[in-house]
């Protein structure tokens, strides 16, 4: 049986099939037509096509059936599927907001296909074979434009009662004065200060830069670098930048810590681009006893094994 996996992000739509045995049989990318729910529909059902044409073509060219390549789908989504409508929620790219992409996608392709928010495919990848293999528990996290979550127990992902197991970003970052609104509508959101552009208002934020571009007549003050550039400069001895960095352990540890005292995972592992900050490895699990009810902490924190091709991983892995 063929699984294939798509991870339908903000910029791209990203596919690949999985033979039995979990090898790659092939991997591709298109941009995602922004702000376009047919076109989405459409981009997805065309690579769907093409790539079963690909490996139905393969399995021809090695003597195999060829209906062995039509197989199953498992999509990873920015957003959640409601339980009580069947249409898609809390999604980051807006025009899957209020759509049945579910029922649409399965009356195009002509038979079920699975979906689950993008963190929960993240974190089904790193635990079925990634870095938290062997695990019972896993807490998948993911650290970048935004802050995403998923649990996966016992080899299976955690959904919820009302399908937002894992959403730990918007949940109030514990102390901190709050006076930011996140998108969603909530002050002090943890999303608002451990994803990128989170990091990045901290350091503008303390050291009294402003944007220029939003706002008008403003002489720039301060620095206003991106994570990137936060980190690059605090590895060469900025100060400021360090003392960002630094703030941002603290949080990242204070957020965990109270994630810890709830679901008790084995391993919680990052992605996103700022896992690939390796100090956080060593701080943050330094940091986070204090804030974590017990004389021993057992978790493990992790940096991913498979990079940003945990989603469509994670997706194809959707079907046992």
């Amino acid at each position: 049986m063929i699984r294939t996996g798509i991870d339908l992000g903000g910029s791209k739509i990203e596919i690949a099939s999985f033979g039995d045995g979990g090898d790659l049989l092939l991997r591709e990318r298109v941009a995602t037509p922004q702000g376009d729910y047919a076109g989405t529909v459409e981009a997805i059902v065309s690579l769907v096509a093409q790539a079963e044409a690909k490996v139905m073509s393969l399995h021809a060219r090695d003597g195999i059936h060829p209906d062995g390549a039509r197989g199953t789908v498992g999509i990873g989504i920015p957003g959640a599927e409601s339980r009580l409508t069947g249409r898609i929620k809390n999604a980051n790219s807006t025009c899957l907001i209020g759509r049945p992409l579910k029922a649409d996608l399965e009356r195009a392709l002509g038979r079920e296909v699975r979906l689950a928010n993008d963190a929960n495919c993240f974190a089904l990848s790193e635990a079925v074979d990634g870095a938290g293999a062997g695990a019972d528990v896993v807490f998948g996290v993911i650290l970048g434009t935004g802050v995403g979550g998923g649990i996966v127990v016992h080899g299976r992902v955690l959904r919820g009662a009302n399908s937002i197991a894992g959403e730990w970003g918007h949940n109030p970052l514990p102390g901190e004065h709050h006076e930011d609104v996140c998108y969603c509508g909530r002050k002090g959101c943890i999303e608002l200060y451990l994803s990128g552009p989170g990091m990045s208002a901290d350091h503008r934020r303390v050291t009294g830069a402003l944007r220029v571009d939003t706002v008008p007549g403003a002489v720039a003050l301060g620095h206003n670098f991106s994570a990137d550039e936060i980190v690059r400069r605090a590895a060469a001895g900025d100060s400021d930048c360090e003392a960002t960095l630094q703030r941002y352990e603290a949080r990242l540890a204070r957020a965990l810590g109270g994630v810890i005292n709830i679901l008790d995972p084995d391993a919680i592992v990052l992605g996103g681009g700022l896992s690939n900050i390796d100090r956080l490895y060593e701080n943050v699990p330094r940091l986070w006893a204090a804030h974590i009810f017990s004389d021993h902490v057992a978790t493990r924190l992790l940096k991913h094994r498979h990079g940003d091709s945990s989603g469509v991983r994670g997706a194809a892995w959707l079907w046992p």
